[in-house]
């Protein structure tokens, strides 16, 4: 529209007189700028609405205002439920401290029950070294009658007992009591007893262990007599049997095979 009315005022004044009001180059150049600025390809233009000042005054003092009760809240609250959080601490000793008193009572309890554990476990060891006792007696027993001098009878001589105990897997304990019957008073038994363990390697070969040897297994026997020892194998081998020999004069008295 701008332009329409520009280029109508431009046509009057040229009709007017033609000569004179022929347009210079800035009547022309201003024209243009005239025309970029109101005309079609002039730039957009924004309209925005200001906000009133009342309108950000009292969004300010609403701000202001909820900030304030705000603080006032968190200070006034903080102050009045002082006496309530003391409160809370105290009952939080009090739960502490009886939870220290059930603890403790539990620990007492806890080594109430193991001493009597303890008590128990040593009363069964007991149980069973008097049961061994006993056995070992009564075996004594029979091995007395045994001994008692029939008229007639020749003397003689015997293992009365061997037993074989595992202490580890290579590693094994002997027991062996020897009973000597004799005819009349005042005899007794000379002679060596020999130990020999046979086991197995672990390649297969089969091997023999003479125990305690020909000078520590000299014995005498008026009526009877105990002997123990250890006996060792090589690492990874399998024991397979072991018997007991009582020799006299190099010669084979008696003999007897442990049960594994």
């Amino acid at each position: 529209m701008l332009s329409w009315l520009s280029e109508c005022f431009a046509a009057v004044f040229l009709a007017a007189d033609p000569i004179s009001l022929m347009p210079t180059p800035a009547v022309s150049l201003r024209l243009k700028r005239f025309r970029h600025r109101f005309g079609i390809s002039a730039p957009r233009v924004v309209v925005r609405s200001v906000l009133p000042r009342q309108w950000v005054l009292f969004f300010s003092f609403l701000a202001a205002a909820v900030f304030a009760v705000v603080i006032w809240v968190f200070h006034f609250g903080g102050f009045l439920g002082g006496s309530q959080l003391a409160d809370l601490k105290e009952q939080l000793r009090a739960q502490q401290g009886e939870l220290a008193l059930l603890r403790s009572s539990v620990g007492t309890g806890q080594n109430a029950v193991n001493m009597e554990r303890a008590a128990q476990q040593q009363l069964v060891a007991r149980i069973q070294e008097l049961e061994a006792e006993n056995s070992a007696l009564k075996e004594d027993m029979l091995i007395f009658e045994r001994l008692i001098p029939v008229a007639g009878q020749e003397s003689l001589v015997r293992i009365e007992s061997f037993r074989v105990l595992s202490e580890a897997s290579t590693r094994y304990r002997y027991r062996l009591l020897l009973a000597y019957q004799a005819a009349q008073r005042g005899g007794g038994f000379r002679g060596v007893y020999e130990v020999v363990a046979a086991y197995r390697l672990p390649d297969g070969a089969l091997r023999q262990l003479v125990l305690p040897g020909r000078k520590d297994g000299v014995v005498e026997v008026q009526h009877f007599l105990r002997r123990e020892g250890v006996i060792e194998l090589p690492a990874g081998a399998t024991l397979i049997s072991v018997e007991a020999r009582l020799l006299q004069a190099g010669k084979l008295v008696t003999k007897q095979v442990a049960n594994l």
